[in-house]
């Protein structure tokens, strides 16, 4: 019977943050082709990325006039940290063979959360699944609902849909600001590495830069 109510939160919980987080897909959409993403890039993108901090961040960079070399290089660094959910995730999943790489595909911010939030590890496991088959199938929806949309626009950029993509950015990692003063120090940080380096240097280099940052979470 415990078993059975820890699953069914567990399910709960993968489907509320599923499908609450994968509705900002079309925030993703529409910021990707404001940048100048065709819809099957942003699609493919959201296909086998699926990591929305570090998408949001290469469509960034790229709107920003930035190559695709450093646009790509600044969501790689912010996407490092998935590989140490992946440690802390491997033991509690217990996934082997072919498997793992469709689980190691699935290891975010939110499948991650929701893991580790549970009280036993057959609990951890289901609401990782949820999470994942949830979010990834609302993300990938929303994506092309909003790529799609912006798409038919004549200039996005005249409704203001170019700073969709920044703000749902900030939307995304304020949770995690308010709850930890050393992640705003951070923050602050890698903000002010890119606000000095713009006026000097190409576009989307400031952005990589100040993704260096990373580096300092992922050592400590």
């Amino acid at each position: 019977m415990e078993r059975t109510t820890y699953r069914s939160a567990a399910i709960r919980d993968g489907l509320g943050v599923g499908l609450a987080v994968g509705l900002s897909g079309v925030a993703f959409g529409a910021a990707a082709v404001t940048a100048g993403l065709s819809v099957p890039q942003a699609c493919v993108l959201s296909l086998l990325a699926f990591t929305g901090a570090s998408q949001f961040a290469l469509t960034g960079a790229v709107g920003a006039g930035g190559d695709l070399v450093s646009a790509a290089s600044g969501a790689l660094l912010l996407g490092g940290r998935n590989t140490l959910y992946g440690l802390r995730l491997a033991d509690l999943l217990q996934v082997r063979g072919a498997r793992r790489l469709a689980a190691a595909h699935g290891v975010i911010d939110e499948t991650t959360a929701v893991a580790l939030a549970q009280p036993s590890p057959e609990a951890a496991r289901t609401g990782f699944l949820t999470t994942f088959a949830t979010l990834y199938v609302t993300w990938n929806l929303t994506t092309l609902a909003g790529a799609l949309g912006t798409s038919s626009l004549g200039d996005p950029g005249m409704l203001g849909l170019d700073v969709v993509g920044p703000a749902t950015f900030l939307a995304i990692l304020w949770p995690r600001l308010a709850g930890s003063g050393e992640l705003r120090l951070l923050a602050a940080a890698g903000a002010a590495v890119a606000l000095l380096a713009t006026p000097f240097l190409p576009p989307g280099v400031p952005v990589l830069l100040s993704a260096f940052a990373v580096l300092v979470v992922m050592a400590r």
